[in-house]
C-alpha cells in the first residue's frame, strides 16, 4: 500500500479516484464539489453527530418529495442555491428580462388558452386581475407566437395542486403572443403565501427563525424557438415582504405595478419581456 489514509490525505485520494471520470464537465465539478466539502467539514469542525444529522436531513427532504411538493428543489431555495443558479446563468447583458427560480410547483402541459380567457376555472374568490404586456427581442422587435406559460397561487395562498377545493390546472394555463408580441389575460390577484413547513425544511426555518412567506407574484415561463426560456416572477409591488422573501428571488426589476381600478374592486399589471437569444430547452416539471 503505497498511502496512508489521514485528515491530511484522504482528499487527494479521493480526489485520484475520480480522475479516470471520462465526462470532463462530471470530472471538474464533482472534483470541486468534493474539495469544497472536506473544506467544509474542516472549517467547521464538523462532528460526527452534525454530520448524521445533516445526511438525516438529505434522506427527509427526499422522502418529504411526491405529487404534491418538491421538497429538495425547496431546500434549494431556502438556501439561495436556486436563485444564485438563476443570476449567474442569466445575466442579461443586453437588457433582457431577469430570471427567476421556477419554484416547486411548476407543471408541464398547462391547458392552452385563448387570448384574453381567464386561468380561473374554478370559483375562485378575490379580486380580478387583468394582465397584459409584450414580448420582445434584444433589438425591440416584437415577438410573435411566443408561449405565455403563466401559473399563480390563489388569493389565499394554494397552488391547485395544494388545495383540493380547486380544479385541476385551475390558475395555469399557456398564452400565444399576437403578430405585435402582445398579450393579455383574467385572472384573479394572487396572495402571498407561505413556502411549506411541514417537512424538514420548514424545521430548518424555524431553527433559524426565519418566516416563510414568499411575496405575492404571478409565475411567467416565456419561450419561442430561437431564443433562451425565460423562466421568471413579477411580484406585487405592495407586498410586506419583498425585503424579505425566503428564497431570496426579489430583484427590482421583478417588481411590478399593481394597479387598483375602480376602488380596489379589480386591478390590472401590465409587464413587458425581453427575450435573450439561444436555445429553447425547458427545465424539468418539479411535480407532475
Amino acid at each position: 500500500m503505497n498511502f496512508v489514509t489521514t485528515p491530511e490525505s484522504v482528499l487527494q485520494i479521493a480526489l485520484q479516484a475520480m480522475e479516470r471520470t471520462p465526462d470532463p464537465r462530471l470530472r471538474s465539478v464533482m472534483a470541486a464539489l468534493t474539495r469544497h466539502l472536506h473544506a467544509f467539514a474542516r472549517e467547521v469542525e464538523l462532528t460526527e453527530d452534525e454530520f448524521e444529522r445533516a445526511l438525516e436531513f438529505l434522506v427527509a427532504i427526499g422522502q418529504a418529495s411526491g405529487d404534491k411538493k418538491n421538497e429538495v428543489v425547496l431546500a434549494a431555495d431556502l438556501l439561495g442555491v436556486s436563485t444564485l443558479v438563476a443570476l449567474l446563468n442569466n445575466q442579461d447583458p443586453q437588457g433582457e428580462s431577469p430570471a427567476a427560480l421556477l419554484g416547486p410547483f411548476w407543471r408541464a402541459n398547462a391547458p392552452v388558452c385563448d387570448c384574453g380567457e381567464s386561468i380561473a376555472r374554478s370559483e375562485t374568490p378575490g379580486v380580478p386581475l387583468e394582465v397584459a404586456g409584450t414580448v420582445r427581442d434584444a433589438a425591440g422587435r416584437p415577438v410573435a407566437d411566443a408561449t405565455i406559460d403563466v401559473w399563480q397561487a390563489s388569493p389565499v395562498g394554494l397552488y391547485e395542486n395544494q388545495d383540493p377545493g380547486q380544479e385541476d390546472m385551475n390558475l395555469r394555463g399557456r398564452f400565444q403572443t399576437d403578430a405585435d408580441g402582445g398579450f393579455h389575460f383574467r385572472s384573479v390577484r394572487p396572495a402571498g403565501y407561505p413556502v411549506p413547513t411541514d417537512g424538514p425544511c420548514g424545521e430548518l426555518l424555524r431553527a433559524q427563525l426565519r418566516h416563510p412567506n414568499r411575496p405575492a407574484h404571478l409565475h411567467f415561463m416565456v419561450s419561442k424557438p430561437g431564443h433562451k426560456v425565460l423562466v421568471t416572477q413579477v411580484f406585487a409591488d405592495d407586498d410586506e415582504n419583498l425585503e424579505s422573501d425566503p428564497v431570496f428571488g426579489v430583484t427590482r426589476r421583478l417588481i411590478g405595478r399593481f394597479e387598483p381600478q375602480q376602488g380596489g374592486q379589480n386591478a390590472t399589471l401590465q409587464y413587458d419581456f425581453v427575450l435573450e437569444p439561444g436555445e429553447m430547452k425547458f427545465p424539468r416539471a418539479p411535480i407532475p
